[in-house]
């Protein structure tokens, strides 16, 4: 089993997304990249704490490696957007990989390249932040499994 976290804007979508991917055995809701300790979603809304909304998802690579993951990742949001997916503006949403080895930097580092070589953003560079993974403070339990909970698909449109 391996571990990986990733924030691209709001959590809930992008937790709903990774849920059902093959291979991914849980995820979590919650905050990383932050100075408070146990922020709460009031705190982290306030923006200033500096805590990114992410999912953190325990996944077995022998089913989905993380280069897929990866590529979900970039599809699920917009990287090129610094502090801002769609209506919600602040760091809190800012787009960033939270790596939890070498192996997964240097993926992740290799992905985001692929990703502006390929023409695909049509020039505009890739923000994603790339930082090794901090403490993971899981969010209240209201938010984990939003969207399952309430019988919604989600709010991110897959690219």
């Amino acid at each position: 089993m391996a571990k990986a976290t990733f924030a691209a804007g709001c959590f809930w979508g992008v937790e709903e997304a990774f849920r059902t991917v093959p291979g991914v055995l849980a995820t979590a809701v919650g905050y990383t990249g932050g100075s408070l300790e146990e922020p709460s979603y009031h705190d982290v809304c306030s923006g200033a704490t500096g805590h990114a909304e992410a999912v953190e998802l325990e996944f077995e690579p022998s089913r989905v490696s993380y280069e897929q993951l990866l590529d979900l990742f970039f599809r699920l949001h917009d990287p090129t957007t610094r502090n801002r997916q769609g209506p919600d503006v602040g760091t809190q949403y800012r787009s960033a990989i939270f790596f939890h080895d070498d192996a997964q930097r240097e993926a992740a580092l290799a992905a985001r390249s692929a990703l502006e070589a390929s023409g695909r953003l049509r020039g505009r560079p890739v923000v994603t932040e790339l930082v090794p993974a901090a403490r993971f403070w899981r969010a209240e339990e209201y938010h984990q499994r939003y969207f399952e909970k309430r019988g919604l698909r989600g709010c991110h449109v897959v690219r």
